[in-house]
């Protein structure tokens, strides 16, 4: 059969080359800006849910009834949280680029290995793969000390890197 044969194409390589000698990020830079990016999720979160009570309290008979609404912010117990956070965080690193309001305040940014731009799947990638990180009692999130290039799971599913902002 004399079809057409696909070759590799290696269309990391010059990506990886203007990337070469950038500084990586800490781990504890990466988990406190982990962290803060968690309690604003958080808040919106909450935020979002008493409103949507008050409106429901204001505009229905659950305000002139005995009922109360029971609210619980118990992230992973629900399929709907799960997803909230993985648009929560893949949006904000597509939107910042890289920089979450955690990673700006810690000085850090997430960068592609692909792209000079985090593309939109890529985040949504990223955030998916904290999912993957965490499994194992969080073995994905400490192969940061044992990867060359400080990689967790997450970043290697989403061909990632952390590295210190430059721009400051």
């Amino acid at each position: 059969m004399a079809g057409r044969l696909k070759l590799y194409n290696a269309h990391e390589t010059e990506r990886t080359k203007e990337l070469d000698g950038v500084e990586l990020a800490s781990f504890a830079s990466r988990a406190i800006a982990f962290f803060v990016d968690f309690l604003i999720a958080g808040a919106l979160f909450l935020g979002v849910l008493v409103a949507a009570a008050k409106l429901l309290n204001r505009f229905t008979s659950l305000g002139k009834s005995d009922q109360n609404i029971h609210i619980e912010l118990n992230f992973f117990h629900n399929w709907y949280s799960v997803v909230y956070l993985v648009i929560f965080f893949g949006l904000s690193v597509y939107w910042g680029n890289g920089r979450t309001l955690g990673k700006r305040v810690m000085g850090i940014r997430v960068v592609s290995l692909v792209h000079s731009r985090m593309s939109l799947w890529h985040s949504i990638e990223r955030a998916l793969g904290y999912g993957a990180s965490a499994l194992e009692f969080g073995f994905g999130f400490a192969q940061y000390f044992i990867h060359p290039n400080r990689r967790t799971v997450h970043d290697r599913i989403a061909e990632t890197i952390v590295i210190r902002d430059q721009r400051g």
